[in-house]
C-alpha cells in the first residue's frame, strides 16, 4: 500500500550534523564523541529536558570544553542539508504531506528545519511532545497532527535508535544509514536501509 505521509528524523536523516559538531569540536574523532555522548544523554532522558543543558553535558562528557556547546548553538543556522535532501524532499512533499520528529528544542528545531530549505508540514520537537525520541511520544504527536494511522507512515530514521523507536509504534522504517552506523543490538531491522535519501522517491 502506498505511503499516505512521510516522516523524518531531522538532525541526521535530513541534515549533515555531523559536519557542524566535527568542525566545533576541532576534529573528527572529538566531534563523533561528542555526537555519541549527545545521543547517549538524549536517549536516556526520557522525558524531557532542557535541550541545551544536554548539549553543554555531553561537551563535557566527551572531555570539551564548556565553550565549544556555546559555540555550537551559535553556529546552529550553519547546519547544512545532505546533497540530496532538497530535491527529495520537493518530489515526495508534490505527492504526500511531509512530517519531522526531532530531539532539539523549539527553538532550535525551528531553525534546523529552515536549513533544510523545503516546507515541512509537520514539525514536532521533544520539547513539545514532551519526552526525547525514542519515546513514542514524539513520532505519536507527529502521527496525530498528520492525522493517519502509524501504518500508513514511513519514518525516515537517521541514527540507530529511531529505528526500533518508530518501529514501536507501528511505522515502518527508512534507515538512511550514510554513516554506516551499527544497529542497535537485539532491535528489529528496518525495513529498508540505503546509504542515501533517494530510493524514498520510489517508495512513495
Amino acid at each position: 500500500m502506498p505511503y499516505k505521509a512521510v516522516m523524518f528524523d531531522l538532525l541526521t536523516a535530513l541534515l549533515d550534523s555531523w559536519t557542524l559538531w566535527n568542525s566545533v569540536a576541532g576534529s573528527s574523532e572529538a566531534g563523533f564523541a561528542w555526537r555519541g555522548k549527545y545521543l547517549e544523554l538524549t536517549y536516556e532522558a526520557g522525558a524531557y529536558r532542557d535541550y541545551g543543558a544536554i548539549i553543554h553535558e555531553s561537551a563535557q562528557r566527551a572531555g570539551l570544553p564548556a565553550a565549544h556547546a556555546r559555540a555550537l548553538i551559535d553556529h546552529w543556522s550553519e547546519l547544512a542539508p545532505w546533497p540530496e535532501t532538497a530535491e527529495v524532499l520537493r518530489a515526495l512533499g508534490a505527492k504526500v504531506p511531509i512530517a519531522v520528529a526531532t530531539n532539539a528544542s523549539v527553538a532550535l528545531g525551528r531553525v534546523a528545519a529552515d536549513a533544510v530549505g523545503v516546507p515541512i508540514d509537520v514539525l514536532v520537537t521533544a520539547e513539545a511532545a514532551g519526552f526525547y525520541k525514542p519515546r513514542p511520544e514524539p513520532y505519536r504527536m507527529a502521527l496525530e497532527q498528520l492525522g493517519l494511522p502509524a501504518s500508513q507512515v514511513l519514518f525516515v530514521a537517521g541514527s540507530a535508535a529511531d529505528v526500533p523507536g518508530a518501529s514501536g509504534v507501528g511505522m515502518d522504517v527508512y534507515w538512511h544509514n550514510r554513516r554506516g552506523l551499527t544497529p542497535i543490538a537485539g532491535s528489529a531491522p528496518p525495513r529498508y536501509m540505503e546509504t542515501s535519501l533517494h530510493a524514498l522517491r520510489s517508495l512513495v
